[in-house]
């Protein structure tokens, strides 16, 4: 009979965090599968585990999620954590799981601290709807795209970021959504834990005298519905009336519902609309 794969939440800075109920599984299984074993060892050692490590990071998520897979076939219970959070969250456990799925292996997940939801609901900005970034991409034309899709996102949006490249990311944000409101958390649940409230443009102004420190999760408010719609609206007007006439036409839809729709996008009534295609 395989073995069980278990997503253990670590804590993300307060040790308290850390739920009974992963200390007991952490205890109890055949290996912990660590991201980094020198960090987490201090982990253990604080909630008197001595239950094996072996490292599973990006570099060898690959190779070592056959290996695990291997144990857990044999019937060996694993545990993987990550250094701070939650398994598979931003992180390569994303790799193992999906793997398992693959094996018939069972995998469960023990819920625990995640910065992103803890940032999230700190923030002040709509909790309702929101999409999860993680780190933008390195690659550059990647990245291009990724902020270009975000220009029309309309859900609170949540980042990670690096202190060293915080700035840099920040003048792209910028550059592509616009100066909208952001919460900057960092250090979340530790002694020194920042939330702050700003904007693009004032954020950029307080860290060119002010070193990044720090962890960081940007939480970005959305596109509003309003300006979007505004937005729609003044580029269907800059578009003749045939022009967009045709474009729904040949998304196949019949001529009394594209002159439906016209009206609708230009805010006139459809009357107009039938009056200029049809007593030019």
């Amino acid at each position: 009979m395989a073995g069980i794969l278990y997503l253990c939440a670590t804590p993300i800075g307060n040790l308290g965090d850390m739920t009974p109920r992963v200390i007991e599984t952490l205890k109890n299984v055949d290996v912990i599968a660590a991201e980094d074993t020198r960090n987490s060892i201090k982990l253990l050692n604080y909630f008197e585990i001595k239950t094996s490590m072996t490292s599973y990071h990006e570099y060898n998520k690959v190779e070592k999620a056959d290996y695990l897979i291997e144990l857990l076939a044999q019937g060996k219970d694993v545990a993987l954590i990550t250094d701070a959070g939650t398994p598979a969250i931003s992180d390569p456990g994303e790799v193992l799981v999906q793997k398992c799925q693959k094996a018939g292996i069972t995998v469960t997940s023990l819920p625990g601290a995640s910065a992103c939801i803890t940032a999230l609901t700190l923030s002040g900005l709509s909790t309702g709807r929101f999409c999860f970034e993680g780190f933008l991409p390195s690659d550059k034309k990647i990245k291009a795209e990724v902020l270009e899709e975000l220009k029309e996102e309309t859900r609170t949006i949540i980042i990670y970021e690096a202190p060293h490249h915080l700035v840099r990311t920040l003048t792209e944000l910028h550059k592509a959504l616009g100066n909208r409101k952001l919460t900057l958390c960092r250090e979340l649940t530790k002694k020194f834990e920042t939330v702050l409230p700003t904007t693009f443009e004032d954020a950029l102004q307080l860290y060119e005298n002010e070193e990044p420190r720090g962890e960081y999760v940007l939480v970005i408010e959305g596109k509003s519905r309003q300006e979007k719609k505004e937005e729609e609206r003044q580029s269907w007007q800059s578009m003749s009336i045939e022009d967009h006439m045709a474009y729904y036409e040949k998304e196949g839809i019949d001529q009394k519902s594209a002159m439906k729709q016209v009206a609708k996008d230009r805010g006139v009534p459809k009357r107009e609309i039938y009056q200029y295609l049809f007593n030019k």
